[in-house]
């Protein structure tokens, strides 16, 4: 059987989704892999790197189209059409289900990990979480960049140095590690989030846990936080305003899958942000879950600088690519049979179910 995969280019998205290292673990599985030629190139990834681990590299992308039995993606933009790509074929990605409409003349099967169930055997594919641990990560930088001041506390001779304080609002993958990120370097943090299951994990970080009580669960059966109630939103607001008053860094990680975030820093709130603050919404895409947030802007609102994420892996591509390899491979390594040398389209199996959209 053989994986193939076509070079982006995307420029939105720097990412790749098959590494050398991965393509070692496809071939020991006894897959065939083939790439386009300078497939990593704009990573520094050559492809005499693929070839060590037995790929075969090719000019020709419809030599890839028409030969393989699954091609991985990042995310699908026109690469191809149904009259090249191959009958029954499977595409493994971060694809939308409006997919549909692009093929509907050959049985072609796509596979969303977006979709992913949040179930323990799905962990290794979870793309999702992978990603989005790194951009809480990357949140924490470069505010920290534009903040223009120390994060740590320093005593030195000329005086003082007060730790920079830092609040997360959605305690997710993404703002746990924002918490770890800003407590290594040495800021004073705090977070929120409406699920109240969130206090220990923010607790064992070292951070101040700030909760509103309420009797409501806002936590999904998928461990995602779900739509407030219009009371519960009131008390969320008199909390936020009086941790907005005494932090210097807020990062903003709160988002509702399938949804726009929700508006958390409204016109009003911000009176109570102080001018050289930083806000970073890691949300931005989402519609941001504050008021003046533009997707891969930023935007200076009376001295706050509100900095709205885009394309943040793109930052730090290689490290995004060697996650997502891993993800993309250990679901391809589900649905493979050693045994029957073939692809097993399982729907009895959740992660497969859950994830086809075709």
């Amino acid at each position: 059987m053989i994986v193939g995969s076509l070079r982006s280019n995307n420029l939105d998205d720097k990412r790749i989704s098959i590494t050398p290292e991965s393509a070692k673990s496809y071939i020991n599985l006894g897959l065939n892999l083939i790439l386009e030629k300078n497939y990593g190139e704009h990573l520094n990834i050559s492809d005499n790197e693929y070839i060590k681990q037995s790929v075969k590299i090719t000019n020709d992308r419809n030599e890839i189209l028409q030969n393989s039995d699954l091609i991985t993606l990042v995310s699908f933009n026109n690469q191809f059409d149904d009259k090249i790509i191959k009958d029954d074929c499977i595409v493994v990605g971060l694809i939308d289900e409006s997919i549909k409409n692009h093929f509907n003349k050959k049985n072609i099967k796509f596979f969303s990990l977006n979709k992913l169930p949040r179930i323990t055997r799905a962990q290794s594919m979870d793309v999702l979480s992978s990603q989005a641990n790194l951009g809480g990560y990357r949140a924490v930088i470069d505010s920290m960049f534009e903040f223009e001041k120390a994060m740590p506390m320093m005593m030195t001779a000329a005086g003082t140095i007060p730790a920079a304080r830092v609040l997360v609002i959605g305690v997710g993958v993404a703002g746990l590690q924002a918490i770890a990120t800003s407590k290594r370097m040495g800021a004073i943090v705090s977070a929120t989030d409406v699920r109240a299951v969130a206090k220990e994990q923010v607790e064992s970080l070292g951070a101040k846990f700030l909760f509103v009580d309420n009797d409501d669960n806002f936590e999904t059966a998928g461990g995602y936080a779900k739509e407030m109630s219009t009371e519960y939103k009131k008390k969320q607001s008199q909390m936020l305003e009086e941790a907005l008053k005494k932090n210097d860094i807020i990062i903003c990680t709160a988002q509702i899958p399938g949804k726009k975030a929700p508006k958390i820093i409204n016109n009003e709130m911000l009176k109570f942000v102080k001018s050289g603050s930083i806000i970073f919404d890691l949300a931005a895409e989402q519609g941001g879950n504050c008021e003046h947030t533009k997707a891969g802007e930023i935007v200076n609102h009376n001295g706050i600088k509100i900095i709205g994420a885009k394309n943040l892996m793109n930052k730090l591509p290689l490290t995004a690519s060697n996650l997502y390899s891993k993800n993309i491979f250990s679901f391809v390594r589900n649905l493979f049979s050693k045994e029957k040398k073939t692809f097993n389209i399982n729907l009895e199996d959740e992660i497969i179910s859950k994830t086809i959209i075709t």
